[in-house]
């Protein structure tokens, strides 16, 4: 399309033509790794057509894109502050707010996946011993957590008031019939919605946005890499790194912020 708009042909074209395009790509509001992923396929297109005598054979390897420095685009999660102004804006009587005042709990203190809390069952609640069994979604592997009271709370008020009678055995279900399981779909918009009404300082509003929040909370804490992955549920410290990186630009400002009650 922009070579027919510029009255161009494959054949006539040259280097300085691509070098137009990537601006023309930037100027229409085009990130610099959406630039690059286009100037990949470009690259390959132009070198199939140079071998099919269509374009210059060599002129695939002038096309040059924007250098991606690796983990440049993470996202930084809302300010501790943010994340406790949503889960008190949880704290009402609707049944929306009783079911999701848990979840909102589970993804930022514990930093839960959207399909880890999906998978949590009834028997992973241990109220004798006071433990939460989390199935890693990445580690395939359980990982027990001391069940924080604040979260038994919220979890138990959900199961004596909300949660519909049901054979099954997850935890949280649909509030309408026919109560199937929560659905990611719900818990995004749940979180989305929540971090929008408290004016959340964040780029992304997203369920992962908070897991990013609970490290950037650890690791302003002074917990070291191992102990943030080891909460995180990672496998290696490489896997954690992208989180402490998206802490250290905003560090000075959520060490400031009180926690409050919700450790």
């Amino acid at each position: 399309m922009w070579c027919s708009t510029s009255d161009r042909c494959l054949r006539d074209l040259v280097a300085s033509d691509f070098d137009h395009y990537i601006a023309h790509l930037a100027a229409d509001g085009c990130c610099r790794r959406s630039i690059a992923n286009v100037v990949k396929a470009l690259r390959s297109f132009v070198r199939f057509a140079g071998g099919r005598g269509w374009c210059g054979e060599h002129l695939a390897e002038a096309i040059e894109g924007p250098r991606v420095y690796s983990d440049e685009s993470l996202l930084m999660g809302p300010p501790w502050s943010d994340v406790e102004r949503l889960i008190r804006s949880a704290d009402t009587d609707r049944p929306r707010d009783v079911r999701g005042r848990p979840i909102l709990m589970l993804l930022a203190i514990y930093g839960l996946r959207v399909g880890e809390v999906k998978q949590l069952r009834l028997e992973d609640v241990d109220w004798e011993q006071d433990l939460l069994h989390v199935r890693r979604v990445k580690r395939r592997k359980v990982q027990s957590y001391p069940l924080v009271a604040s979260v038994g709370a919220a979890i138990a008020r959900y199961l004596r008031e909300i949660r519909p009678a049901s054979k099954r055995r997850e935890l949280f279900l649909g509030l309408n019939a026919p109560h199937g399981p929560l659905s990611q779909g719900a818990v995004r918009h749940l979180v989305a919605i929540g971090l929008k009404q408290v004016g959340a300082r964040t780029t992304r509003f997203g369920p992962h946005s908070l897991r990013h929040a609970c490290a950037g909370r650890l690791a302003a804490e002074g917990l070291s890499l191992k102990e943030i992955g080891d909460h995180l549920g990672h496998r290696g410290v490489s896997a954690t790194r992208v989180y402490a990186k998206v802490n250290l630009v905003a560090l000075r400002e959520v060490a400031a912020f009180d926690l409050g009650g919700l450790r």
